[in-house]
């Protein structure tokens, strides 16, 4: 039995010193048992024997020798050894199936993280590719529109580089699959708004066609409307110079004509007595007379008559300290200056009337003219001359 123990601690000696998980075969772990235990038996059989050999020398004669009796094997003597190694044998199996599987969970692990690096490429380049695509498709005739598509696909390819760089590193591929979620987030952000921008010019552009219908058809409105306003205008207008016509053919029908006009010049003594001379030189006052006609269509009342008296040269006599002024000619619109203006009571019936003129100026030899005006209109003229 202690022979059996020391064997089996030489074998666990040997054992442990291999390395892990080598394989050990059944004639390896015999050769470790050592060669001089049946020996060691056989010497201690051959002591037992010899003092008793020795004391019947002493008390006896000699006898043959006898045979030396072999000693026989006892049936349990493997037994621990068997056990020893029975037990070496599971814990080495169960080092190895430990180490087996601890590498086998590795591996697993490992391939699994490549698969899910390559579902994750695989589910981002789709995603990229779709929103791509479907960025394109919202592409139309606005400029704006399609510069803001090519932007947000300028943002993704970014994103989509980032994301691959995150995909190399398998430790971080939770923060790859974050990044993916969030750009899937925002390609529906990004169509999200590029659909309403869309919708939004669309519904402008309906609008602007509505207005522009509008317009057309206020255009045409206004046209029409302007038509018809130009052609009340010039009804208006025809109105108007319809009743100018008839008001300046009723004013000039109530002019009251004048007749037998004269002017004589007079001469005015130191007595203040008059005498009538022809000479400028001795003439100092104008004796101005003229005769009205009958108008059945004027009423009675006060009219006004303005006279106008033109020297040789063509020259109005005005002074305004005397009555001139200025009166419009109703027939040609023009200014005409007067020599002075007197007021009457017309009975509606020929009726002389005069006045004096003395400008206190000297006056010139020649032929002179007469005008006298009634209502803006001329009512008569005449002439005279002075030498």
């Amino acid at each position: 039995m202690p022979n059996n123990s020391k064997n089996s601690h030489i074998i666990s000696s040997e054992l442990s010193m291999l390395k892990p998980g080598t394989i050990v075969k059944p004639e390896k772990i015999t050769s470790m048992i050592p060669p001089s235990s049946s020996n060691i038996n056989k010497g201690q059989s051959t002591q037992g024997q010899g003092p008793k050999q020795t004391q019947q020398n002493t008390t006896v004669p000699p006898a043959p020798p006898t045979p030396p009796v072999k000693p026989q094997k006892k049936k349990g003597a493997w037994l621990p050894l068997s056990i020893g190694l029975g037990v070496l044998m599971l814990l080495a199996v169960a080092w190895l199936t430990y180490t087996s599987i601890n590498t086998t969970r590795e591996l697993e692990q490992k391939i699994a993280e490549l698969e899910e690096a390559e579902r994750l490429q695989s589910e981002l380049e789709s995603q990229y590719f779709d929103a791509l695509t479907e960025l394109d498709n919202l592409k139309g005739e606005n400029a704006d529109i399609n510069n803001m598509i090519e932007q947000q696909k300028v943002e993704l390819e970014e994103q989509k580089q980032q994301i691959n760089r995150l995909l190399r590193d398998k430790r971080k591929l939770d923060v790859a699959r974050s990044e993916i979620a969030d750009l899937k987030n925002r390609i529906a952000t990004y169509v999200a708004e590029i659909e309403q921008l869309t919708l939004e010019q669309e519904q402008l552009r309906q609008n602007n066609e509505l207005l522009q219908s509008e317009n057309t058809e206020l255009a045409t409105n206004l046209e029409a409307q302007s038509n018809e306003n130009q052609q009340l205008k010039e009804y208006q207008t025809k109105l108007v110079s319809e009743k100018e016509d008839l008001a300046r053919s009723v004013r000039l029908g109530s002019v009251i004509k004048v007749k037998e006009i004269s002017v004589t010049g007079l001469k005015v003594g130191k007595n203040g007595k008059t005498a009538e001379r022809r000479s400028a030189k001795r003439v100092d006052r104008l004796n101005v007379c003229f005769t009205t006609m009958e108008n059945e269509i004027v009423e009675p009342g006060t009219e006004t008559f303005y006279i106008r008296i033109i020297n040789p040269k063509g020259e109005t006599l005005a002074i305004d300290d005397l009555g001139a002024g200025v009166l419009q000619n109703t027939a040609t619109g023009e200014e005409v200056r007067f020599s002075q203006a007197q007021e009457y009571e017309y009975a509606n019936e020929e009726t002389q009337l005069c006045f004096n003129w003395e400008p206190g100026l000297p006056l010139q030899s020649g032929k002179y003219d007469v005008e006298i005006y009634n209502k803006g209109y001329l009512a008569g003229k005449s002439t005279f001359e002075l030498k």
